[in-house]
């Protein structure tokens, strides 16, 4: 089957739209939702496949900067509402959509594609490597105390009201400070913030409206946090659930005051988290971890289009010089092998004719990139095979980072 994959026009965005949603089950979005969507829209980095003349799929990748090991913002795809018409799979739209999208990244110049997906099995055969983790968890807040740092008690908080335009510009900064030391992070660009406090009544199922709470210290805020309240009984009293949008914080006194205020909110007994980093400080205040239900899934997908630049963007937190050798059949550009050197100040990462130290897939050297999983790791699944003896260790070592690589919210 032939489709004409073309460039979004501004006037099919509803139509196309359309047909994303009923790829997703069919269920309309709030007005509210849509409208955000569409503003953030970039119609030029946005394509449709086109069957005569119905849409029969979508995909779009935003202009992001994304952290990396080192600190630095790095250009990154966003790849975003990718679907495929339920009349038109299996017939290779997807694949075409994908081929056309990456040639598109490397045009533009962006070494970096990442996703989260809607199934993780996906976009592997893309080249993409799951790269993140998020953590989730349900909170016993009957059972479980907090044990808090020294200057806990000097945070003075405040309920403040989360759209208006002072607050959002409070917590903005808040979350700017923390995007240079977690890779994963994106740089919430002009209209993102928004996304943060949309909360269409539709989609409460019970719960209060959005809620904020700003931490202060000599009238400065140094921390936020935004969230549900979700009031339910049983036979025994209140039994409410707070569940957590996001909460982020200057230092740790601040960070313990908001934690301690979710655990101690009125009428409630649970704290449900769904996306925090697998590091999260909470599990090292909270007095019993086996109360908390801890668990984890799948979160940001990475693939390398530039290969050497996105080697060579992030720094690494020992000495590493190792040769890769590379399987990359989707983006040929990227097979072969590659000469890595670098450590915590830079990195260069160049085509060699010498022998690789290591064999690994662009999918797993995408998993791989932030830190967030080990090389040895994905050696010992049989995912990467090491050639030089001692060169999986200095690899390893090298990709680490210091923190647990997030990301914060989807796209």
């Amino acid at each position: 089957m032939t489709t004409d994959l073309r460039v979004l026009s501004p006037d099919d965005w509803d139509e196309w739209y359309g047909k994303l949603e009923l790829a997703f089950g069919g269920v309309a979005e709030s007005p509210e939702e849509r409208t955000l969507w569409k503003d953030l829209t970039e119609p030029d980095r946005f394509i449709g496949a086109w069957d005569e003349d119905e849409c029969v799929g979508t995909a779009g990748a935003f202009d992001f900067r994304l952290t990396v090991p080192g600190g630095a913002p790095v250009r990154a795809a966003g790849v975003t509402m990718v679907s495929v018409s339920p009349t038109h799979r299996r017939r290779g739209v997807l694949t075409s959509m994908m081929r056309r999208q990456l040639d598109d990244v490397r045009s533009w110049g962006e070494p970096l594609a990442v996703l989260t997906a809607s199934e993780p099995d996906i976009y592997g055969r893309f080249g993409y490597g799951i790269a993140t983790q998020q953590l989730r968890a349900e909170i016993d807040t009957s059972r479980v105390r907090l044990s808090v740092p020294e200057g806990t008690d000097d945070v003075r908080l405040r309920l403040v009201a989360p759209d208006a335009p002072a607050v959002r510009e409070a917590c903005e900064a808040v979350y700017a400070h923390e995007v240079a030391g977690r890779p994963g992070m994106l740089e919430r660009r002009p209209g993102w913030e928004r996304l943060m406090v949309l909360d269409p009544e539709a989609d409460r199922k019970g719960s209060s409206p959005l809620q904020c709470v700003l931490a202060r210290r000599d009238g400065e805020v140094v921390g936020y946090a935004r969230y549900f309240n979700k009031p339910e009984w049983d036979a025994a009293g209140p039994r409410g659930t707070i569940e957590l949008r996001d909460l982020a914080a200057l230092d740790p006194a601040a960070y313990a005051a908001l934690w301690q205020h979710l655990f101690a909110i009125d009428l409630t007994a649970k704290v449900v988290v769904r996306n925090r980093p697998v590091d999260d400080a909470w599990q090292h205040l909270v007095s019993d971890i086996r109360r908390c239900a801890v668990g984890l899934r799948d979160s940001l997908h990475v693939r390398l289009v530039d290969l050497g630049g996105a080697l060579e963007a992030r720094t690494y937190q020992a000495p590493v010089d190792v040769v890769f050798e590379v399987e990359d059949a989707f983006c040929p550009w990227n097979e072969g092998r590659w000469r890595l050197s670098g450590d915590s100040k830079g990195a260069s990462c160049a085509r060699t004719a010498d022998a690789p130290d290591l064999r690994l897939s662009v999918r797993d050297l995408g998993a791989a990139y932030l830190g967030g999983v080990s090389l040895g790791s994905l050696a010992a699944a049989g995912r990467v095979r090491e050639l030089r003896a001692g060169a999986l260790a200095e690899a390893s070592t090298g990709f680490a980072s210091s923190s647990a690589p997030w990301l914060p919210h989807g796209f």
